[in-house]
């Protein structure tokens, strides 16, 4: 009976969406009558309103049902299309506020992992990330053309969809105790997920330059002289140089601020409520940093958070961490995904929902399969941890933050944002649900 009355709860907030988005234009209308600073204010105020009663509101109505969260808000966003509309006319502001909160989940991401325990899986970790992507991204491209997308589409769909996603994977894995032998999968699977979000956003900004500068992309060869001619590697091995000496740079930030909460500490001094500005702060000071000597800020926050490290050993971080962590469940993770909903009309998803499931299943079953055991062959990971990590291939925030920004410079590219989302709404349902039961079939958690 309580399961039922779940799934009422989903539709019922289905059809306060639709009745919402339906009598939206009147009220927008009204609201960009006001003119000038109080337009922009009253519209921009609406759509965060949306964006958080809806985030909660999913967040509430997923609870007991096979859907997660992540997957409601996505939907919830395009059912609020029009009702979200002033926020197409402001690509700017999207674009800023989906790197910033992507930003700010990476580094949460980097925090995650015990330092320690990364170094133990750098190797394996590096593979999957830079090499299991770029097999994802050759195995996706000539299959999008196949399936009949054009190769500026094609090439642009394949390194967006090639990152996983902390965002989403975190709270899976959280679910599962894993045995003591096998405890390393699910740091590999968060580090890969944080290290290939940065290399998706580096290949990313590199296909979108050669097609802007006005490169042929009509198969693989063209695809593959482009992305590793010479200025072209230079230019990608600058964005890691650079982006990992940002997060350096920020790692130390943080180290001096873990050394005054320590003394703090030791004085027996009140958790000061503050702090939690300068946590915030160094995810996107480092961004910015990066961005300012040409490195990649995504990177760059992975990295600062990884070396920072500070939640594990160091107690009197734990109630700001998990302040952190309620800020980033009930508010950027909601806004990222809700944030699809002004580029995607219910019309273009109904569109694509054929292609966008097979663009799924060859990603979920084909390609992601094929990469893992591929990219990690050379390492001493085990065949049960390969199979499992065959399973892990959410799909989300950050690949959604490179989608804005990518259809931000391409707004013709109709069926990117579209096909995303699919990825997106098919990898976020199906692979939480059967990672636990895959997990338990080859007998790795308690």
């Amino acid at each position: 009976m309580r399961t039922r009355m779940s799934y009422v709860k989903i539709f019922v907030v289905f059809v306060i969406a639709f009745v919402l988005n339906a009598f939206a234009a009147p009220l927008l209308q009204h609201l960009s009558s006001l003119g000038g600073v109080e337009a922009s204010i009253a519209l921009s105020l609406w759509c965060v309103g949306l964006f958080l009663v809806f985030g909660w509101a999913c967040s509430k109505a997923a609870e007991g049902t096979v859907f997660p969260s992540f997957t409601l808000q996505l939907l919830i966003g395009i059912v609020l299309h029009d009702a979200l509309s002033p926020l197409s006319t402001q690509l700017s502001l999207s674009v800023v506020v989906c790197t910033a909160l992507a930003a700010i989940i990476l580094k949460s991401g980097g925090d995650e992992i015990e330092r320690r325990d990364f170094f133990q899986i750098a190797f394996p970790t590096v593979m999957i990330a830079f090499v299991g992507y770029l097999m994802t991204f050759f195995i996706m491209f000539p299959l999008l053309m196949w399936l009949g997308l054009d190769g500026k589409t094609s090439a642009l769909l394949a390194a967006i969809i090639g990152s996983t996603d902390p965002a989403a994977l975190i709270p899976t894995l959280k679910q599962l105790a894993f045995k003591a032998e096998y405890k390393r999968v699910a740091n590999l699977s968060v580090a890969e997920s944080a290290l290939n979000d940065a290399v998706g956003a580096i290949f990313t900004a590199a296909i979108a330059l050669m097609i802007l500068s006005g490169a042929e992309i009509a198969n693989v060869a063209d695809l593959a002289q482009g992305l590793f001619r010479g200025d072209n590697l230079v230019h990608l091995g600058g964005q890691f140089l650079f982006g990992s000496m940002a997060g350096v740079i920020g790692w130390v930030g943080m180290y001096a601020f873990e050394r005054y909460k320590s003394k703090q500490s030791q004085q027996g001094g009140p958790e000061a409520p503050y702090d939690f500005a300068v946590v915030l702060a160094v995810p996107l000071v480092t961004f910015v940093l990066a961005q300012a000597i040409h490195g990649n800020g995504f990177l760059a926050a992975f990295v600062a958070g990884l070396l920072a490290n500070f939640n594990h050993g160091t107690h009197y971080f734990h109630g700001l961490l998990h302040s952190v962590e309620v800020k980033i469940e009930s508010v950027a993770k909601p806004t990222i995904f809700m944030m699809v909903g002004p580029f995607v009309a219910l019309q273009d998803l109904a569109d694509t929902a054929v292609l966008g499931l097979c663009v799924s299943l060859v990603f979920i079953f084909f390609a992601r399969p094929v990469a893992v055991l591929f990219s990690l062959f050379p390492t001493i990971v085990s065949l049960k941890e390969k199979l499992f990590l065959c399973a892990v291939r959410e799909t989300g925030a950050i690949p959604l933050v490179l989608a804005v920004i990518t259809v931000a410079q391409f707004p013709d590219m109709t069926r990117l944002m579209p096909l995303t989302a699919w990825v997106v709404i098919w990898t976020l349902t199906l692979l939480p649900a059967l990672t636990p039961w895959w997990a338990r079939r080859l007998q790795m958690v308690e």
